[in-house]
């Protein structure tokens, strides 16, 4: 007797609805989506354009923003053009092998970016509250070493995801409810024992979560105290607003899509928009905002770029003199001794 449910051999389309409840909206939905996802491609590609142009720039901090902008370049790619055409064009089918890899891509580099931020916190950290060593540690392969690291965590915890899934049989109809290939989602199709793959899922989500939001913590409360220390108000103000800023990005990467994993799994009498826009957000919120108040609101990034423009743009009379590096490239520092210990402030 044959199987009575189609198997993955079979179910070789899904179906993605969207936003459950606001098809309606979808429409107006696109157009704030299509204008983040427009500023991401601006954003990210320019920043990665002037670091690369600008030798000054070669140092661990923006090398480590060169990581994030392409992380988020890749990840907002792999939903938003699909995601528009849902939203405008209706065009809801997806090849199983297709949301698989969209899928994979979504999860592990939201991984990696959760590793990067991590990493780019350490680098502040070490800036500012030790200078004097900070070159030597930060060298180029250890920078090198941290990104492949963040790259294989990625792999090795996201992968079991993908393999389980695919061998998993999904029943029909192949309806999923949501915008992107979100894990949950397509997982509410197996019609086998998933209780695997989703105790996974939670677990391998919440480790990630909580302990780099920890560590990025952790490495925040070590730059208040040093920046505390600092004697000029100003210093302070301006230390406070950069890493103010820098939080607030943070928490608009890590809360949404935390909230949105534990609603999905305990709270299934919410709205489903209310869950399946928190997952929207948290993967088209953070790619464009990133560039913004880690690249515009950098002094360095914003003379690179300038630089940039007038060497391609001839001036009558020759163009002026650029700025110069000190001792971290373009990196303005003030040093301060204090109770014999050296601190450093290099966020503009």
């Amino acid at each position: 007797m044959l199987h009575s449910h189609p198997t993955n051999a079979s179910l070789l389309e899904l179906h993605l609805m969207g936003i459950p409840g606001l098809q309606h909206l979808h429409y107006w939905i696109a157009i704030p989506f299509c204008i983040m996802y427009l500023i991401t491609l601006a954003g990210n590609s320019t920043l990665l354009c002037v670091i690369k142009a600008e030798p000054s720039l070669h140092l661990p901090m923006f090398l480590f923003l060169s990581m994030l902008a392409v992380i988020d370049l890749v990840m907002s790619t792999s939903i938003t053009p699909k995601m528009l055409g849902i939203f405008w064009f209706h065009f809801t089918a997806i090849s199983l092998d297709a949301c698989l890899t969209q899928m994979y891509f979504v999860h592990a580099f939201s991984v990696m970016e959760s590793g990067v931020l991590v990493a780019m916190t350490f680098d502040r950290y070490m800036a500012i509250c030790n200078p004097l060593r900070y070159l030597s540690i930060l060298t180029s392969p250890v920078v090198a070493a941290i990104g492949l690291a963040t790259l294989l965590r990625a792999v090795v915890f996201m992968s079991p995801l993908t393999v389980q899934i695919r061998h998993l049989p999904l029943c029909s109809p192949a309806v999923v409810d949501h915008s992107y290939c979100e894990h949950m989602a397509v997982l509410k199709l197996s019609c086998g024992d998933a209780a695997f793959s989703n105790t996974y899922s939670l677990s391998i989500s919440t480790y990630v979560g909580s302990f780099d939001s920890l560590l990025i913590a952790l490495s925040y409360a070590l730059i208040l105290r040093a920046v505390l220390s600092l004697s000029s108000p100003q210093a302070r103000k301006k230390a406070f607003s950069t890493c103010g800023s820098h939080v607030c990005v943070m928490a608009l990467f890590y809360i949404p899509g935390l909230l949105s994993m534990y609603m999905e799994r305990y709270h299934q009498e919410l709205p489903p928009h209310v869950q399946v826009l928190l997952a929207d957000i948290y993967l088209l919120i953070p790619p464009a905002f990133n560039p913004l108040i880690y690249g515009i609101k950098t002094k360095q990034i914003r003379d690179g770029a300038r630089r940039m423009i007038s060497r391609r743009r001839p001036v009558a009379g020759g163009i002026g003199p650029g700025l110069k590096g000190t001792g971290l490239g373009l990196m303005k520092t003030k040093s301060i001794s204090q109770n014999g210990q050296n601190l450093c402030w290099t966020l503009e």
